[in-house]
């Protein structure tokens, strides 16, 4: 679900589980690292 913010906020959640956030890491994901880190907390192959 994507739920719209302000202030430059961007985070991936899956669940309660935070995968990717822009605050804590100063930087957007690089390509495909928001795929790759969600399919790694669902346990995709």
């Amino acid at each position: 679900m994507l739920i719209p913010s302000s202030g430059g906020i961007f985070e991936v959640q899956v669940g309660d589980d935070l995968v990717f956030s822009k605050v804590q890491t100063g930087r957007f994901p690089e390509p495909d690292e928001a795929e790759r880190l969600v399919g790694a907390a669902i346990g995709a192959d």
